[in-house]
């Protein structure tokens, strides 16, 4: 079966910068993994998506954009073209000429229980600007078919899950965990669809906190909560939290949890503190599991804070499980989700499923994504 060439675009919760990636697939078990790069956003344009934010919670209609939403929406359009660019002028069209872009936009307003999500990004700009055709809201058809719209990467993780290298592979269940501004896992049994749903908060409440208390935008390498220690109640208070006993599928905005209960602390017990609750939130998600895994694998960019890895490994021995990061199974847990929006622009093209019942609570697996020919 031939394999469509395809480049994956990611803008996360974190809002640091753009993640790209390039992939070869036929839209199911076969996947080549290619080059990736990571083009940062500077500090001011990161305020202003932060403040787009804000914007977006006056937002009842997806294709309202007020305030400063609609100026934003060409301008982080326009750097995405700008990344495309620049990654293949980096070599990324050596590798194979891309046929198709997974384009995510940036997610501004996540509501399920109000069917609306909204992630601002202008398809069809994207495609007139770098020459290629891009499918791009991929969330939307999810949630007509009364889905959560999120977490869409689970497809692409079951694809992984079947290929993983000697030592790793049939170690079912395994959960793939991702820890962005959320955390979110999918759990891949040995047969079947995988389930996969929010867990928590993942970098997000850390990074507020030491932008808040520290001035600095993230805790590189857990430098600062290494300083600290976890203090019990406020772990135990977030976890109280009535989202942590509901079963999935389900899903989070970046706003739903606060730094209200960390209130008082100092700067390096809150971001200790804070690691522990996106480690204790994503081993908490077992309980919602058919059986307990066997090896979770964590990308993203939470597997680079020692304190969350470190926390999940101590809770996740005791019952028997393994914890890798996504580079002990070969793969590159910085382009993971990147890989994944190619993955799913293959699918869309192939009229091929995005989102199952057991992942986002639609009624049927369902396909999804707009198609954009800026070129046509």
């Amino acid at each position: 079966m031939s394999l469509i060439a395809a480049i994956g675009l990611m803008s996360g919760t974190s809002m640091d910068g753009i993640d790209l990636a390039m992939l070869r697939s036929d839209g199911e078990n076969l996947v080549e993994r290619g080059p990736s790069l990571f083009v940062p956003y500077d500090a001011a344009f990161r305020r202003r998506i932060e403040a787009g934010l804000e914007d977006a919670k006056a937002i009842v209609r997806r294709d309202e954009r007020p305030g400063d939403l609609a100026a934003l929406e060409r301008d982080i359009t326009g750097r995405h073209a700008d990344a495309v660019a620049l990654f293949l002028r980096n070599g990324a069209k050596d590798w194979g000429t891309p046929e198709i872009i997974g384009f995510h936009g940036q997610t501004v307003l996540h509501r399920p229980y109000l069917g609306l999500t909204v992630q601002i990004g202008d398809g069809l700009l994207l495609s007139a600007r770098t020459g290629i055709p891009v499918v791009y809201d991929m969330r939307a058809n999810d949630m007509l078919f009364g889905g959560q719209g999120a977490p869409l990467v689970p497809a692409y993780h079951a694809a992984l899950a079947r290929s993983l290298p000697p030592g790793f592979s049939g170690r079912y269940p395994v959960v793939f965990v991702n820890i962005g501004g959320i955390s979110n896992i999918t759990y891949v049994p040995a047969e079947g669809d995988p389930i996969a749903f929010d867990t928590g908060p993942g970098n997000t409440l850390i990074d507020q906190w030491v932008s808040r208390e520290g001035g600095v935008p993230y805790d590189a390498g857990g430098a600062i909560a290494s300083e600290g220690g976890v203090v019990g109640y406020v772990v135990d208070a977030y976890l109280d939290a009535p989202f942590f006993n509901k079963p999935g599928p389900k899903s989070l905005d970046r706003n739903d949890f606060t730094l209200e209960k960390a209130r008082g602390l100092e700067l390096a017990d809150g971001a200790r503190t804070l690691a522990a609750v996106s480690a204790e939130a994503i081993l908490k998600s077992a309980e919602h599991m058919p059986e307990k895994p066997k090896l979770w694998i964590i990308c993203g960019g939470g597997r680079k804070n020692p304190h969350i890895v470190g926390d999940m490994r101590k809770g996740a021995g005791p019952a028997g499980a393994e914890v890798v990061l996504a580079e002990d199974v070969g793969l590159d847990g910085d382009a993971t989700e990147a890989e994944a929006w190619a993955y799913l622009a293959v699918r869309s093209l192939k009229g091929l499923p995005l989102t199952f019942p057991t992942t986002t609570g639609c009624r049927e697996a369902v396909s999804g994504g707009v198609l954009a020919d800026g070129n046509a």
